[in-house]
């Protein structure tokens, strides 16, 4: 169950898939390394194919991680454009069209956009 004081906006959750990003980037660069040595002190054995088996598992949750805080990005950028209903003229279609065209730059969430 989650505790009451746990927030569900967007920034937590960025904070909490960057510190998993790190740990798995770690975990990526323990068996890339452990691959290696094992590769080279005994070739084909089953540890070697382990460590590459856990290489492979590690990269994966790293993308994986990688594309969620992308998409979470984008998405609270998106949210943070002006509303056509307060006196813009664009509809969110056409606004995130623009977005998704102008490179969609998290350092300035209002871009073209602001009024």
């Amino acid at each position: 169950m989650a505790m009451n004081t746990e927030s569900l906006s967007p920034w937590p959750i960025a904070r909490q898939l960057r510190r998993m990003r790190a740990m798995y980037a770690a975990g990526v660069a323990l068996w890339a390394a452990s691959s290696a040595w094992t590769g080279w002190a005994d070739p084909g054995s089953r540890p070697m194919w382990t460590s590459l088996l856990l290489l492979v598992v590690f990269t994966g949750l790293v993308v994986m991680t990688s594309w969620s805080l992308r998409r979470l990005e984008s998405a609270d950028a998106m949210r943070r454009l002006p509303n056509p209903r307060s006196g813009g003229a664009a509809s969110r279609d056409t606004r995130a069209r623009e977005f998704r065209q102008s490179g969609g730059s998290l350092a300035e969430p209002y871009g073209r956009f602001s009024d």
